[in-house]
């Protein structure tokens, strides 16, 4: 029987093609970039769980005990098929546990498959020469200077193209996408949202053109919508509503907005939930912690952590009905431009300063 072989590949070399790629026992997803490490990790999951959530647990690196972890691995489950185990954030459980991992990888044999999200995984220690042969190491991390930028930005078309028809529903043309890598940051989170919104804007399923990048996308545009999604988290309903009328009079549409304003507040839902489910059993997780969970990126933490702090639990907690009553909205009935604009503005008064019942009461 021939042996499989193992090498270690970048998160979207994986990202093009899971299925050529063999897990093996032990997988290494490996770096600081959050959108690419979140994209392969939930590649890396719906592969292992395969239909069936129960065959995949999932551990937080900060908390987790090997033994639970080990465990996990050598039971059987209930529905046939091999277990499976993974542990996000896992440079303290690495650190904590390093022994029992260089033990388990020197293995010939596992029962199930491990995956550990680490920001480093230095090929010099036992541990990354053990678990060398028997399973994945993807890098995620951006590449800062030689060859492999230029490598990183062609894999990275070919992924935006593939993700554009496969996820959004529209194809971009070649164009389109070096136009968007001339107007935005190397960040495949910031391009993924402005082809998010370029898709709504083409229609169901026409193509993105350069047109449309150019017509929609802009260093000025792009920056002042970062800014007012920062505006509206900071509670600074004056800054925000500033904000959205000059990039609506700058021919923005409101759809195309709320779906950037959508994506970075979701995140705060999510670490909102990510809390309440730690608390729900018995656990303290930081706020730092769950933002970086729920998919923040590094350095926006610190202004993430005073943001989520501003809008509070409650409405947090509330936020993803009120995105989705929103949405719904700008597809249906405040479909025009006004109408579109007063639900932008209704979000933006819900999570002012103003309207947080803790300072009224």
């Amino acid at each position: 029987m021939s042996k499989t072989t193992y090498s270690a590949l970048t998160g979207l070399d994986y990202l093009l093609a899971p299925a050529a790629q063999d897990l093996g026992a032990m997988v290494a997803v490996v770096g600081d970039e959050p959108f690419l490490k979140r994209e392969v990790l939930h590649s890396v999951r719906e592969r292992l769980s395969d239909g069936n959530d129960l065959a995949c647990s999932t551990y937080a690196g900060r908390e987790c005990d090997w033994r639970d972890v080990a465990d996990a691995l050598t039971s059987v489950s209930l529905f046939g098929g091999a277990s499976a185990a993974i542990v996000e954030d896992a440079d303290p459980f690495v650190t904590r546990f390093r022994p029992q991992l260089e033990d388990y990888a020197a293995k010939e044999r596992h029962a199930g498959t491990l995956v550990l999200d680490v920001k480093t995984w230095p090929s010099n220690t036992r541990l990354a020469k053990a678990q060398a042969g028997k399973g994945l190491v993807v890098k995620c991390q951006v590449p800062e200077r030689g060859a492999e930028v230029g490598q990183f930005q062609r894999a990275a078309k070919k992924w935006l193209a593939q993700r554009a028809e496969g996820v959004h529903g529209s194809p971009v043309e070649a164009g389109a996408l070096d136009a968007l890598f001339d107007l935005l940051p190397l960040s495949l989170g910031v391009m993924d949202q402005e082809v998010s919104k370029l898709a709504l804007l083409a229609g169901e399923g026409a193509a993105i053109d350069a047109d449309l990048v150019h017509r929609h996308v802009g260093g000025w545009r792009t920056r002042k919508t970062w800014d007012m999604i920062d505006a509206i988290a900071d509670g600074d309903a004056s800054d925000a509503l500033e904000q959205l009328d000059r990039l609506l009079r700058a021919g923005e549409q409101p759809i195309g907005l709320m779906a950037q304003v959508a994506s970075s507040l979701r995140r705060f839902s999510a670490a909102a939930c990510l809390i309440a489910q730690a608390e729900a059993n018995g656990r303290r997780t930081s706020l730092r912690d769950a933002l970086e969970r729920a998919g923040v990126m590094k350095f926006k933490l610190a202004d993430a952590e005073r943001q989520l702090k501003q809008i509070g639990r409650a409405r947090a907690a509330q936020l993803d009905q009120w995105l989705l009553d929103a949405d719904l909205a700008l597809k249906g009935h405040n479909s025009t431009p006004g109408r579109g604009r007063t639900e932008l503005e209704c979000l933006i008064v819900r999570l002012s300063k103003a309207g947080d019942e803790r300072r009224a009461g």
